[in-house]
């Protein structure tokens, strides 16, 4: 079944808000405008007062003369542009740790981080509301009546005060969020959070045999180059039964994508007419109108990009020039978890059928395997000579055996065999080989619906 127009709606909102939530400028943009604008009308209203100023908010207005509030406001801007330098400073180191650190997908998150956006925002916006304020300051030497906007530098004082308390609390934050276990954290909740987007139906009875194309089935080529960050069900489904074709889609979201080359093919359905030939090009260009490509890939339909930033920092752990098996370790908890997730849900082609129930498009999606594969591939490869990464890797593939139904087993069946032949590879001492086996062992009798308890490996530590 299709998903309802309030899904995809909410799929081009989500995409439409993670290419802004992924920008540093939106906020301060708007933090600085409103700051301008209520620059402009506090001393407008400070005027309109006048002597009528209740003594009981007098009494709490900084309430010096001219000299006094220009001194407030310069210190002010001053300071909050220093501030704003030493936050951007900063941000950038820690842009360029998470890339060289973890992984270069991680980026998003970081530049993504609503602390960092508020606190730009709070900075720059009370820098240009001073500046904006310090202009109605007026001593009264060239003729004009002294004025001073009690108000306006009373808040430019609150809002320098703030400005110091948010300059801690990021402090603060930031050195929380470049922890390696904070951005784990908040990689598998995203893509835990995408994975119930995507995949939203529970795994149940065996999927209906869908339509085959025929070798006549006219191709459909993408027109930009890039990733394929999102398809647009509605519209594909509106096209697929406008010109009474059937789509197959042959790419997934997350895939590179080559101008003019196929991305999916359509074909009339048996019990409707050949297409015409004229309306082939509106139909092939109604079909690729509802492909989203862009030059990076995004977690908004992407479950793979979720697992790909995990692997990625396991991987570089893995690295002889970092060298940290223990981040590798957690990395694999965190898949563990969302592979476990992945087998109770229903992975593999998705058919959209319109309303009279006939399949008009067939999206080609991962299956468990595919996942599985993507989590197992870099850990085995750069991690096979290490008994603590292949002992976590065989807690994973048990914990996965413990959840997975029927037609997932296979798949881990074949990685334990990779495991299997990775672990004869090594020469690793008697006692450590003996506990790799005996983990093989709690695998299959995990698969067999037996579970074994779970212990470090043989003369090592938890």
């Amino acid at each position: 079944m299709s998903s309802g127009p309030a899904s995809r709606i909410g799929d081009r909102f989500r995409t439409a808000g993670d290419a802004l939530r992924t920008q540093l400028w939106p906020l301060p943009v708007l933090a600085v405008l409103v700051a301008i604008g209520l620059g402009v009308w506090l001393p407008l209203l400070d005027a309109a007062i006048g002597e009528d100023m209740p003594s009981a908010v007098s009494s709490l207005l900084i309430n010096g003369g001219p000299d006094a509030g220009r001194a407030i406001l310069e210190a002010t801007a001053g300071s909050l542009i220093t501030a704003t330098s030493l936050t951007f400073s900063l941000t950038v180191v820690t842009l360029q740790l998470a890339s060289s650190q973890f992984s270069p997908r991680l980026l998003r998150t970081f530049t993504g981080d609503r602390v960092v956006h508020a606190t730009l925002a709070l900075f720059l916006g009370t820098f240009a509301y001073a500046l904006t304020v310090l202009r109605t300051v007026r001593s009264g030497d060239d003729g004009e009546e002294a004025f001073v906007p009690h108000l306006a530098v009373t808040l430019a004082f609150l809002l320098a005060i703030a400005s110091v308390i948010g300059l801690v609390f990021f402090l603060a934050h930031l050195a929380r969020e470049i922890r390696v276990e904070t951005i784990m954290r908040k990689v598998h909740g995203e893509t835990a959070a995408t994975i119930d987007r995507v995949f939203p139906d529970r795994r149940g009875s065996a999927s209906p045999a869908l339509p085959v194309a025929p070798t006549s089935a006219a191709l459909i080529v993408t027109a930009k180059s890039g990733f394929l960050t999102g398809i647009d069900e509605e519209r594909i489904l509106a096209a697929a039964a406008k010109h009474r074709a059937v789509v197959r889609v042959d790419c997934r979201v997350g895939s590179s994508l080559v101008k003019g080359v196929p991305v999916a093919v359509g074909w009339a359905h048996s019990d409707e007419p050949i297409m015409r030939a004229e309306a082939l090009e509106e139909f092939r260009h109604d079909v690729a109108a509802a492909f989203t490509c862009g030059f990076e890939r995004t977690a908004v339909q992407d479950v793979a990009f979720g697992f790909r930033q995990l692997i990625d920092v396991a991987a570089k752990a893995l690295s002889p020039g970092i060298n940290d098996p223990t981040t590798a370790i957690h990395v694999l908890g965190h898949t563990s978890a969302l592979l476990c997730d992945l087998t109770q849900r229903d992975l593999g082609a998705r058919a959209l059928r319109d309303d009279d129930g006939v399949v008009r498009v067939i999206l080609r999606r991962p299956d468990f395997a595919a996942f599985l594969n993507l989590t197992l591939d870099q850990p085995l490869l750069y991690g096979s000579s290490d008994p603590a990464v292949i002992d976590r890797v065989l807690s994973l593939l048990q914990e996965v055996a413990w959840h997975a139904v029927g037609e997932d087993k296979p798949a881990i069946r074949e990685q334990l065999q990779r495991v299997a032949a990775a672990i004869q590879q090594e020469s690793h001492p008697p006692a450590v080989q003996e506990h790799l086996q005996d983990q093989l062992d709690q695998v299959n009798q995990a698969l067999d619906g037996a579970w074994s308890p779970h212990g470090p490996v043989a003369g090592g530590r938890a």
